[in-house]
């Protein structure tokens, strides 16, 4: 380890986070070009604190200040007996990318897996992100596997 990984904890999100969670989330958005809406990021964060929803987020810090965020999500799948874990987003702030971070939430995700004995831990990232493909690639396979998405109009 380290010796900047030795300040870096990973830990579940708090109430108290909100402020500086909302800020990186808005963030990621504007990353991935995308803008959703108020009350999708109010529901999202609603979620993180229902014990019955399966959607979880845990956040990197050193000190009281936040260097990033991960949502995961367990599911049933048809390809295994347990459940899967899908790493939904992952974000750490410009200052404290290339320390590791990234890494240190993806493994606090896999022991989060690892516990409710789940099957798989993937996740998705875009082409064109050859920043966190460079982590990404060090630690876990790629199985070239190509996304299709097919937008659903709302019914409501």
């Amino acid at each position: 380890m380290t010796a900047a990984q030795q300040f870096v904890s990973v830990r579940e999100l708090e109430q108290s986070d909100y402020q500086p969670w909302s800020l990186y989330w808005d963030q990621y958005q504007a990353f991935y070009k995308v803008e959703l809406s108020e009350d999708t990021t109010e529901l999202t964060w609603a979620r993180f604190f229902d014990p019955a929803e399966p959607v979880h987020c845990a956040v990197a810090t050193e000190g009281e200040r936040l260097l990033g965020f991960v949502h995961f999500v367990f599911h049933r799948s048809t390809w295994a007996r347990n459940n899967f874990c899908y790493l939904e987003d992952l974000y750490v702030c410009p200052t404290a990318r290339g320390k590791m971070v990234g890494k240190q939430l993806i493994e606090f995700v896999q022991g989060q897996a690892q516990e409710k004995r789940c099957d798989r831990l993937y996740w998705h990232t875009q082409e064109t992100n050859q920043t966190a493909q460079r982590l990404y690639d060090w630690i876990a396979e790629k199985p070239g596997v190509i996304e299709y998405r097919m937008a659903l109009p709302a019914l409501d």
